[in-house]
Parts: structure tokens; sequence; C-alpha cells
């Protein structure tokens, strides 16, 4: 069958596989009976974000837990992070949110969180996804009844207050906060309100079908002309499940999360809070991060793209810091996981710390230009076997030594090549780009020729 998992939980059109009711049903059956715990008692935490379909999909895994032994309690309408921090504080086996992140709203998914607020390995969903298909065994028909919830958030908004205790120099400060209408809508504007902050709120009001409409962090233009028409110091924009967070400066420029990263990163360099005097981004990440960084003293280790592998790369190096350019961005020392809210107010304390507004620390950032070219191709091959490839590889690595950054690699879901060059000059790396495009198509135009004269002789 086909995999569930994707690079961030289950993900899907709603009401179809493999978010169909018995699908749903079925998965929170096989996370239980993939638990295995000493003690035989599973105690999951759901939560959820905005869309339609949340609740009959939290009554449907609910449903499939319950008929493997396990105690269910929903949390409501949380950010995915409330979730990865609630559950190993309460005691919870694993946390499960039911979100599609920035997705809209027809699209919903499953995410999962072990007991210590981590998200699962890919071994472990893979054990999900045996058992799920295991034929073995069946569940029992009946309809999906209510889950038991209860009111958490008060514990994960005292948590984030200890981040930025309330200032007297963040009174005056004026934000407008997007919340996507999603998730944060129900703890972002009491957090920033009760900070002393004057807020300004749009996003705000979910009705099921309008998350991330024309909202949040993948669609900021709202937030833009919102920051600027108003003439507020600086706009936060969530995304559907308040995992990761970018922001607009006073001026109506977009901070994203490289960005984020050096400002902080610095910050808590000054303040003896990063540990190993380094970062983890992802290879997506601008080298004018790597270049303001290592101006500052800091390193940069480069991880795969998806927020659970900067994480692994933190953990695996005692690290503090790490994100990726979309606005995931983990603090380890509040949590295992993205969390635009721990983000923000990490953010605002690096304003209020340095004397300095937000567009005043992003110009500590160069972002360089860059290019991404994808070449369609037959089949993956090994690059470094091919000596034409090869040799135009290193070719353009040798350019860009000290000034530039070269990636070249397969697509994870379509025949593609992606060829990735970020430099000072845009039309100079173009060229370049191009001279490695040329040498992989000459490639396969003389392998298919080759095959032809083979076919030919036979």
């Amino acid at each position: 069958m086909p995999r569930l998992f994707g690079t961030d939980g289950v993900r899907g059109r709603a009401g179809h596989f493999p978010l169909d009711p018995p699908s749903v049903r079925r998965i929170g059956a096989a996370l239980v009976r993939s638990l295995r715990l000493d003690d035989g008692v599973v105690r999951l935490l759901v939560g959820r974000d905005t869309r339609k379909s949340g609740s009959w999909i939290e009554r449907e895994l609910a449903c499939g837990a319950q008929s493997q032994g396990a105690t269910v309690v929903g949390a409501g309408v949380v950010p995915t992070p409330a979730v990865a921090y609630l559950t190993p504080l309460k005691g919870y086996s694993a946390g499960v949110v039911i979100s599609a992140s920035h997705n809209p709203f027809e699209d919903n998914g499953i995410k999962m969180f072990s007991g210590r607020g981590e998200k699962f390995t890919e071994a472990f969903e893979r054990s999900v996804e045996d058992v799920f298909a295991d034929v073995g065994w069946m569940l029992p028909d009946g309809e999906a009844g209510p889950v038991d919830t209860v009111d958490l958030r008060a514990e994960y908004v005292s948590h984030l207050r200890r981040i930025l205790p309330p200032d007297e120099r963040l009174r005056g400060m004026s934000i407008v906060v997007d919340c996507a209408n999603g998730a944060t809508s129900t703890v972002a504007p009491q957090v920033f309100s009760e900070l002393g902050l004057d807020v300004h709120c749009i996003g705000c009001a979910p009705d099921g079908r309008n998350i991330n409409m024309e909202s949040g962090s993948t669609a900021p233009e709202l937030l833009v002309r919102a920051v600027v028409e108003g003439g507020y110091h600086l706009g936060i924009a969530f995304d559907g499940d308040g995992d990761r967070v970018i922001f607009v400066d006073g001026l109506g420029h977009l901070v994203d999360g490289d960005a984020v990263m050096l400002l902080c990163a610095k910050q808590m360099k000054a303040e003896r809070r990063l540990k190993g005097d380094a970062v983890v981004a992802t290879v997506m990440s601008n080298i004018g991060l790597e270049l303001a960084l290592r101006e500052a003293e800091i390193g940069l280790v480069r991880s795969a793209v998806g927020d659970k592998y900067v994480m692994e790369e933190m953990i695996r190096r005692g690290l503090s810091l790490g994100g990726e350019q979309s606005g995931h961005v983990i603090f380890s020392e509040h949590l295992p996981t993205g969390d635009g809210l721990a983000t923000a107010l990490n953010v605002l304390r690096t304003i209020v710390a340095s004397g300095r507004d937000l567009a005043d620390l992003a110009s500590d950032m160069t972002v360089y230009p860059q290019v991404l070219l994808n070449v369609r191709v037959p089949e993956t091959i090994d690059l470094a076997e091919v000596p034409s490839i090869a040799a135009a590889i290193a070719r353009v690595e040798s350019r860009l030594a000290g000034s530039g950054r070269l990636l070249v690699r397969y697509s994870g879901t379509e025949p593609l090549l992606r060829v990735m060059l970020e430099g000072k000059d845009r039309t100079q790396i173009r060229s370049w780009g191009d001279e490695i495009v040329s040498a992989v198509n000459d490639h396969f135009v003389a392998a298919r020729s080759g095959d032809a004269t083979a076919r030919s002789h036979s």
C-alpha cells in the first residue's frame, strides 16, 4: 500500500484516503498498537486547528484509539506546539494534532508527537504504516462518539510568558498579528495584549472554511498593507496551525526564518544561551545567513529540508537554535519543535534587549540572489560517475567558493534534478547553472542515442 506519512505527518484531502473515516479510525488504532508501552496504558492528547473537518476526524481517530484500550482527551482548537508542550507536561503517551498547516481548508492532516513532545521518527512512522496495513486485525463497527475535552491553554500561555515577561519597553509598541484564521487565534491576541503591546488582529475570525485564505504566513500581502498604512512597528503572521511565523518590519519588508535565526542567534550568543555557538538550518537557507553568522563567529550546520530533520541535527549536536527559511524556528530550551509564538516572543525579546527595531536587525543579513533550475531526467544516476557532469559541477563550485553556494539534488516527488545556485550576481550564476543543465541534458541525449544505436545493431 502507499505510504501514509509524508514529510510532516499524514496529509491529504479530508474525506479521501488516507483521511476518509475508516482510514482515520484505523490510523488511531494503529498508533496505539504501535506504541507498545511497558505499562500497557496509552493516553493520547488530541488538538486541532479550525478546519471544518477537524471535529469528525478527531472523533474517528479517537474511536480507533479507544478500541485498542487507549484513553483520549481533546485539547480543542490549539496551536500544534501547544500539544507538543502539553503532552509530556501532563504525562500523555503521545500527542496528536489534526491540521494541514498552511494548506487550504479542504485539506487536513494528522501529526504525531512522542511522549517527550518530539515528532516521531521515520522508523516509528513506518511501524504505524505496517500495523495499518496488517490485515490480521479488524476494528469493531459503530458510530464514533464525542471526545472528552479539557482546556489547557492557560498552561501553554504561562509557558510562553517565561520567554518574555512584561516589560515597560514594550508598552506603546504597536503590532499587527495575522492568525490566518487558524489555531493561534485562540491564544495569540491574549499573549501579546497581556504583554502591554498595542495589538491589531487580522485573520482572527475562523469560520471553519477561511483558514489560510488570503492570510497568514504564506499570504502576507494583507499584513504588509496593514502595517504600512497603519504605521505599526511590525507585523507577525502565523500559519494555520501556529508552528511557523514570518514578520513584516515597519517599512513593509518581509523578514523570513533566515533573518530571524540570525538576529536571535546573535542575541542568544550575547546572553550565553546559544549552545555550541552554532545554528542548524536546512540546505535551502540562503548563503547570506551563513556569511552573516560567520561574521558573528557563529557556525552553521546544514540539514535536510523539514523541521524534524533540523531538530534531529540539533539533538545530535547539542545545539539550541535551528530552523527553516519558511519560518519554522526551533528554540530547544522552550520546545523540541517549531513554535510560531515562541519565535515571535524571542524576536520581541531581541528588539527590547538590543534597542534596535526589526528593520535594523534584519539589515545585518544580505540576501544573495538565488536561481533554481529544474531538469527533467529519465532516471536517477550518480552524477559523480559521469565525468562531464562532475566536471561542470566542480567548475561552478570553484567559482562560487567563499562567496556563493551550489546545491544539486534530485526531487523526492518528481523526475527532476534540481540545480540551485546563490551568488552575488544573478545573471552570472544563471549562466553557471545553465552549464550544469547543459551537461546533464547532453549526457542523457547521448545515452538515448547510444541505446538507439545498440538496438539497431541487435
